[in-house]
């Protein structure tokens, strides 16, 4: 899992992938594809 201080470039990297808010941190998450893991905060 990458820890980015912007998700934003890694959101583009699979079509797939979501940002979702947990416990006040940001993560990418993708169901399809597991190895695109990112985290923020």
């Amino acid at each position: 899992m990458k820890i980015r201080n912007s998700l934003r470039a890694l959101m583009g990297r699979h079509r797939a992938n979501k940002l979702v808010r947990r416990r006040g941190r940001a993560y990418i998450i993708n169901k399809v594809n597991k190895r695109y893991k990112a985290r923020q905060g």
